[in-house]
């Protein structure tokens, strides 16, 4: 088995880390840096889009944060990161929310960008403030965002309710904040962030 990691320790790459150190299994790490090596003609032939995070498990690559917790929860099914394929509405819902609603939003108001009334009804998101109050909800009805157990989702969905707080993006409500304190103990987290924070201050010595 080879399990390559393709990222930057300050990127989207910190998601995919996360859910690789919960997998537990050994991977190689690639470090690329944006104005070199991730438009090197070598990862562009991984992903064109020239962006991290990237894994290349046992020649099949896989992009997206989203997707590559999805694909790592179902490659090793060993670590109980996926609920049984009969319980998993609530998991790819809120999986995929965080990956799109909450991802566009975020972004956009992040860009300036606030649709109109008559926007809001093209836009998948419809507006921020909506999102938020279902995320909120989301993370307030169960001890974890796809029911009893910790999964893939929260890796993801976790992700994005830390950095959302920690930069401004999402209000610091105490739903969120209450999630956060359950998911963010975990040693795997605390392990990933070891890793990329020691990368991060390498790469600006």
């Amino acid at each position: 088995m080879t399990l390559t990691f393709y990222t930057h320790p300050m990127s989207r790459g910190r998601i995919a880390r996360w859910m690789l150190e919960e997998v537990g299994a050994p991977y190689e790490t690639v470090v690329l840096d944006y104005a070199s090596t991730m438009k090197a003609d070598s990862y562009l032939a991984i992903n064109p889009m020239g962006k991290v995070p990237a894994i290349v498990h046992d020649g099949h690559v896989v992009t997206e944060g989203a997707a590559i917790c999805a694909y790592l929860a179902d490659a090793f099914p060993e670590a109980g990161l996926a609920p049984p394929l009969g319980e998993r509405a609530d998991y790819y819902r809120w999986l995929f929310f965080a990956a799109g609603p909450v991802e566009h939003a975020v972004t956009n108001r992040s860009l300036g960008v606030t649709p109109t009334s008559d926007q809001q009804r093209m836009a998948g998101y419809g507006h921020l403030d909506l999102v938020v109050d279902v995320l909120e909800q989301a993370v307030s009805s169960h001890p974890y965002i796809a029911g009893a157990a910790f999964s893939a989702a929260d890796v993801y969905a976790g992700s994005q309710v830390a950095w959302g707080l920690m930069f401004g993006s999402l209000p610091k409500r105490p739903a969120f904040e209450a999630y956060l304190g359950r998911i963010l103990s975990r040693p795997a987290y605390k392990r990933a962030g070891e890793i990329d924070d020691a990368l991060a201050a390498q790469a600006a010595a």
